[in-house]
């Protein structure tokens, strides 16, 4: 295959965009349902859990059995118990406005509405509610302190996180939920170190199904990548009966899907995203797959079912570029128009979408517009998704020698890039080919071809 078309195979489905972001936006769902109510509080004292004492299980009748049913478990939820808990927790704080573990549970449960629907608005709730509860209740609120760590995971403002995690941390060192929340936030800033420490605390503290879900994340990152598959679905699995997938097994059947994609095992893949049943990120996950087997129909009717479910920026992308794929250049080009208003609207709200605008901006805009946002994200958060998008834009614009050295970051053990990805290498392999290096681009090229031949410049078709 020649260079051009191989960068061109690699322009058009060389993103790989899902392979860390999947796990962790996997993952901060996790985290946004981690905060530990009391029972009920009325904001002068009865809230905040200081220490590790865990949360009594109980049934989901009342108020107050919905929201420790949502709240209590470290894991996904139901969408619709999630709305019941907003709805009950704004009438309680109209009546208390002084109670702050409501304040709490109010906020996570925004953050976690916005989440799962798309609903940016909710962000700037959340944080009020937050900071609010924060503000009646400044010491020991470690409620807060962990809806705080959950909203900035969510709008990917991962210093914004490690703060507030860490300081759950200090305030209830064994509340094993703060540690999740950190994995998040270290994984984001490239501490990949720091993130194996905050697992292996949180394993002391939690060995249950959300915890080794939390684990498939940092064995990924690790280059583990059986491990990483086999954990998910083990999580997944022991959340499932045979009524179907609870809120937290769909959404792990989801990621487990994601990284089954990831290994270039498509059909696997489409089975984990159909066990997910209706859990809305579960749509997008089936198109990518469809797509992969050729399905390419069906793989299109899915994405625009998950765009009208949950409006998504990285989404709207893949669809467009498989449109461009089938040579529907017109269609591709207004899902790219989605695309810049999905980053704009979520920008309003705080959320910080610096890849996927690099990524449309690299290929199917201003490459050097791309270089601008995502050196700027490097400095705010140099984690290996940003190196590797960035030494993409900066080949994108023509600055081979510099963007060798960021897709050298990616993929170098010594610094942390363990992460076993088909983008990562295909990316450093169209590089180093620009730049007359054959013998390290044959190299990486393969290894790409051998992590997923259906991301691969090797022929074939290419799904993002």
């Amino acid at each position: 295959m020649s260079v051009e078309n191989e960068e061109r195979a690699a322009r058009r489905w060389g993103q790989g965009r899902g392979v860390a972001w999947a796990v962790v936006g996997c993952l901060v769902l996790g985290g946004v349902l981690m905060v530990v109510p009391p029972d009920g509080g009325d904001g002068d004292g009865g809230g905040g859990d200081g220490g590790g004492r865990a949360a009594r299980v109980v049934g989901a009748a009342g108020p107050e059995g919905r929201a420790r049913a949502v709240m209590t478990a470290g894991a996904p939820a139901a969408l619709p118990a999630v709305a019941s808990v907003v709805r009950e927790r704004e009438a309680r704080v109209r009546d208390r406005p002084r109670d702050h573990t409501s304040w709490a549970v109010l906020g996570v449960a925004y953050t976690e509405r916005a989440r799962r629907t798309g609903a940016f608005a909710d962000y700037p709730k959340a944080e009020n509610a937050l900071r609010t509860s924060l503000r009646l209740r400044p010491t020991g609120n470690v409620d807060a302190l962990e809806g705080l760590a959950a909203l900035a995971n969510a709008r990917r403002d991962f210093r914004a996180a490690k703060h507030w995690g860490e300081e759950a941390v200090r305030v209830a060192p064994e509340r094993w939920t703060s540690y999740a929340l950190l994995i998040d936030a270290y994984d984001g800033l490239g501490r990949y170190k720091a993130a194996r420490a905050a697992l292996g605390r949180l394993l002391t503290l939690n060995s249950g199904p959300a915890a080794r879900a939390r684990a498939a994340q940092v064995y990924w990152d690790q280059g583990a990548r059986e491990d990483a598959a086999t954990t998910i679905a083990d999580a997944a699995a022991s959340e499932t009966t045979p009524v179907g997938p609870s809120a937290a097994a769909a959404a792990w059947w989801v990621r487990a899907g994601e990284l089954a994609w990831e290994r270039g095992e498509a059909a696997q893949s489409l089975r984990y995203c159909e066990a997910a049943g209706s859990e809305p990120e579960a749509d997008a996950c089936r198109g990518r797959a469809l797509a992969a087997l050729g399905r390419t129909a069906q793989g299109v009717r899915a994405y625009r079912v998950a765009l009208s479910r949950r409006p998504s920026a990285q989404v709207a992308l893949r669809l467009g570029e498989l449109y461009a794929s089938l040579g529907r250049a017109g269609e591709a080009r207004k899902q790219y128009g989605v695309v810049r208003t999905l980053v704009t609207r979520a920008a309003g709200a705080g959320v910080n979408e610096s890849l996927v605008l690099g990524a449309l901006e690299a290929d199917h805009g201003d490459p050097e517009v791309a270089v601008r946002v995502l050196r700027a994200e490097w400095e705010r958060q140099p984690g290996l998704r940003v190196a590797d998008a960035l030494a993409w834009a900066l080949h994108r614009a023509g600055k081979d020698e510099e963007a060798l050295g960021f897709a050298r970051r990616a993929t170098d053990r010594a610094r942390g890039g363990e992460v076993r990805s088909a983008a990562y290498a295909c990316h450093r392999g169209v590089i180093e080919r620009a730049l007359g290096l054959a013998a390290p681009a044959r190299r990486h090229l393969a290894e790409a071809r051998r992590l997923n031949p259906y991301f691969s410049v090797g022929g074939g078709r290419r799904f993002a």
